[in-house]
């Protein structure tokens, strides 16, 4: 009788497991995703897990060099889809960390707009999904600022000492400093880094605000008066504050695009090809775009996006053809660049 009871018991239990983890045993299907905080919307990730029955583990990176250097720790494994920048991916693709994609999985890539492919870090476009392309730009505050900003270099000037706020991101802000010395972005003329590093650090003194995230939020604030953003900043900027003022550098634009790839050991592939399809559904592109405010690669997109949206937006895609991508310059111009830009940052303390 007693081996009964136990028999009863451990089959109790059994079906309590069973049903904790799913009456056919199955374990739950997930998807890795890596990239910056907030830059998929909450309610495109809740329509996909509605979608598909997948849920979505987001984790976030400060930096494109922080998640190269997770992705390398990791072999390539760990997370499935990760979003970063284009001069990255590069690399990362170079060091076998990319999975090529399978486009049979991906029936939606047809509505990729081809302008913002066959760029240089994904020429046959086999490896990645264009996701947020922009334009950094200088906004100011007419208000607050006594000069007319034309450029980078009105950045340095005296009389915005403690009134300035920028990107936290390496070669674009150690890249500002080349261009005023009418250098390009990607120079590996390691004399001319040094000399625009020499100059960057002459800039901290009008440093008030170094951040990645919601920079545009101390200008909306009036805690700085000059700031220079990404394109979704600059956008969220105007909307609180249309009297500011937009500035296109006059030493030249700098242009980007953030894209999707798969990891090349993504322990979920066939759940990675299903978000990249998804994303590339007609309105959810639409929905991804209206609420990162960059532009919209997916012309199956167009016909969705709010008008609003496409006001809001000071740049548009004829505007890349006059932007200069950031691209890798190899070990001995990336050694120093890394040098100038943390003693920047320690000149900011």
């Amino acid at each position: 009788m007693k081996g009964k009871k136990i028999v009863a018991v451990l089959l109790i239990m059994t079906l309590a497991v069973s049903l904790l983890t799913g009456c056919s045993g199955k374990k739950k299907e997930v998807l890795n995703l890596y990239t910056w905080a907030d830059y998929v919307p909450q309610n495109v990730i809740d329509g996909f897990e509605k979608q598909t029955g997948i849920k979505v583990n987001y984790s976030n990176f400060e930096t494109n060099e922080e998640m190269l250097a997770k992705l390398e720790n990791t072999k390539g494994g760990d997370y499935d889809v990760v979003i970063a920048s284009d001069y990255i991916i590069k690399i990362a693709k170079e060091e076998g960390l990319v999975s090529e994609l399978n486009k049979e999985k991906i029936k939606n890539y047809q509505n990729i707009d081809p302008i913002y492919q066959g760029f240089f870090y994904d020429k046959d476009n086999k490896y990645t999904v264009p996701y947020a392309p922009g334009i950094p730009l200088i906004v100011y505050n007419p208000d607050q600022v006594k000069i007319d900003i034309t450029g980078y270099e009105s950045l340095w000037d005296p009389s915005l000492k403690d009134s300035v706020g920028i990107m936290d991101t390496e070669r674009v802000v150690n890249g500002i400093a080349l261009k005023t010395l009418g250098q390009s972005f990607n120079t590996e003329d390691l004399t001319m880094i040094k000399k625009a590093g020499d100059k960057l650090l002459k800039l901290a003194d009008n440093i008030r605000i170094l951040s990645q995230d919601q920079t545009q939020d101390y200008l909306i604030s009036g805690e700085i008066s000059v700031a220079f953003l990404f394109t979704s900043q600059v956008a969220k900027a105007l909307k609180a504050n249309p009297k500011l003022k937009v500035v296109y550098p006059k030493e030249g634009l700098g242009f980007g695009v953030d894209s999707l790839f798969i990891s090349s050991k993504a322990p979920n592939s066939d759940n990675a090809h299903s978000f990249l399809n998804y994303l590339l559904e007609g309105k959810v592109g639409a929905k991804v775009s209206s609420q990162i405010y960059y532009l919209c690669p997916n012309k199956a997109s167009y016909e969705f996006l709010p008008k609003e949206f496409q006001k809001s937006l000071v740049i548009s895609a004829d505007d890349i053809t006059n932007g200069e991508f950031i691209q890798d310059v190899g070990k001995k111009a990336t050694d120093l660049h890394n040098e100038i830009y943390t003693a920047f940052k320690a000149a900011l303390n």
